[in-house]
């Protein structure tokens, strides 16, 4: 009883530790999570205002090189070239009046926030117009895959206009502003490239493709504003004061209808881009299993999967399917999440004959090619044998002598020579064998022959037939 007792009593004493210890590691971590994500600190709002303010005007300098901007990434896109667009959009002052809508929002400045539209339609004009003259060359008019990626918006270009415009208000609030951040963010959000497309669209007379760059370039411009001004409204930036309170009130509920409106607008964009994005995944599932069950489709375009008229277009080839087979893929549509879409089937002639012959076609085609290379194989073992022989011969060839002229020669140089004859024999010391050239002279007993001439013949022998070694033997 008394052991329970005192037991008891250590675990009274260790609670209050214990809680302690816990308190402050927790007060430790929300001090280390508030310095590491704090954005209060080291806010330059004066500075961030004047910076804006001074980037919203569109002329002079800057009109200029916004034209030329515009035309480097005419020509990025022409060529298809990633790095001539990024290097286009690197220089391009296209973020200026887009922060100013946010900031005049953000902190009730109508004169900025007339500003900033004013130059903002400026700057979409002068872009447009600068795409336009420079596609309208016929040499340009051609599209190519970095044109056609600006023509349809889905639901990540929001996501990326958003973080985006978050990171750069972020970076130019700072008293040091990252210019490696307000670089990085000018490329991910890709203003410029849409602006390009759209003048490309009017000036092939292709208006989907002017409407779609335009719709991209919106929603871009939209969030990265929007960003702007929940930044600008969480950092608690000072609101213009009127003198006039009537005025006040009327410029605050309009900038207060702005940017419900934007808000509104944005989450209507987002919403049916998402459900356009869902859309468009469900009914690639479905043609995917379609394909898995052997269906052969062809001709697979972004146009066939039709959000807007709830339809997707099946381009099939090969073996048609049959009204059963139709009815239950139509019946499956809600396990896709397709419900009210309709299925429209392409389909040509059964050619399940032709596909056969072309099949039996290509097995005769292979097999014949099979004979070639067997054919082929075998003529070249031959080959290889015929010219190891040629080889072997060229080699007995290169260790004969021309013994008719030489004998003849010989009979000539001396008289008193009655025979003569040739021998290539093989000898060896049982360390290397070696092939020798011996000759045999048979002399006339009525000529006298000296030593010198037999050495002679052996020395002239030698220089005539152009060998080191040779052996001449004397009868």
């Amino acid at each position: 009883m008394e052991n329970e007792h005192k037991q008891t009593h250590d675990n009274t004493r260790s609670n209050p530790f214990e809680k302690e210890l816990l308190k402050g590691f927790w007060q430790e971590s929300k001090a280390f999570i508030h310095q590491l994500l704090d954005i209060r600190n080291d806010t330059d709002k004066a500075g961030t205002i004047l910076d804006i303010k001074e980037n919203i005007s569109i002329k002079g300098h800057t009109a200029w090189v916004l034209v030329f901007s515009i035309l480097i990434c005419s020509i990025g896109l022409n060529i298809s070239s990633p790095a001539v667009v990024i290097g286009a959009m690197l220089i391009s002052p296209l973020m200026g009046p887009i922060l100013g809508v946010g900031l005049s929002i953000g902190t009730n400045d109508i004169d900025t926030l007339r500003r900033s539209l004013i130059n903002l339609g400026v700057m979409v004009g002068l872009s447009v117009a600068t795409s336009f003259f420079f596609f309208l060359i016929p040499i340009f008019d051609n599209e190519t895959p970095e044109i056609l990626a600006r023509t349809a918006p889905d639901v990540r270009d929001v996501f990326i206009a958003m973080a985006g415009g978050l990171a750069l208000i972020i970076a130019l609030s700072r008293r040091n502003q990252q210019t490696n951040t307000i670089a990085g963010v000018a490329i991910a959000t890709a203003l410029m490239p849409p602006l390009c497309t759209a003048g490309y669209g009017l000036a092939t007379w292709k208006l989907h493709y002017f409407g779609g760059a335009m719709f991209l370039f919106t929603i871009n411009a939209i969030f990265i504003a929007l960003a702007t001004f929940v930044i600008i409204k969480f950092l608690q930036f000072p609101m213009l004061r009127y003198i006039n309170s009537i005025k006040r009130k009327r410029i605050a509920r309009l900038a207060s209808f702005v940017a419900l409106i934007i808000l509104g607008g944005s989450i209507y964009l987002f919403f049916n881009l998402f459900r356009e994005d869902q859309f468009r995944q469900h009914a690639q599932d479905l043609i995917n299993d379609l394909k898995k069950t052997g269906v052969s489709i062809i001709d697979e375009k972004a146009e066939h999967i039709n959000y807007e008229g709830q339809t997707i277009k099946l381009v099939i080839y090969g073996e048609k399917l049959s009204q059963k087979e139709k009815e239950h893929w139509e019946r499956q549509l809600p396990d896709y999440r397709l419900q009210g879409v309709s299925l429209v089937f392409e389909q040509g002639v059964d050619d399940s004959d032709l596909r056969e012959e072309v099949k039996n076609l290509t097995d005769l085609y292979v097999q014949n090619q099979k004979i070639l290379s067997s054919r082929d194989e075998s003529i070249k073992e031959k080959e290889a044998k015929i010219q190891l022989l040629e080889a072997e011969l060229s080699k007995q060839y290169q260790g004969q002598i021309p013994f008719g002229q030489l004998s003849r020669e010989a009979q000539i140089n001396y008289p008193g020579l009655q025979r003569l004859s040739y021998a290539r024999t093989i000898q060896t010391n049982f360390q290397s064998v070696d092939t020798l050239a011996v000759f045999t002279a048979a002399w006339q007993d009525s000529i006298p022959t000296s030593v010198s001439t037999k050495k002679q013949l052996a020395q002239w022998l030698q220089i005539r037939l152009e060998l080191d070694t040779l052996v001449v033997r004397h009868d």
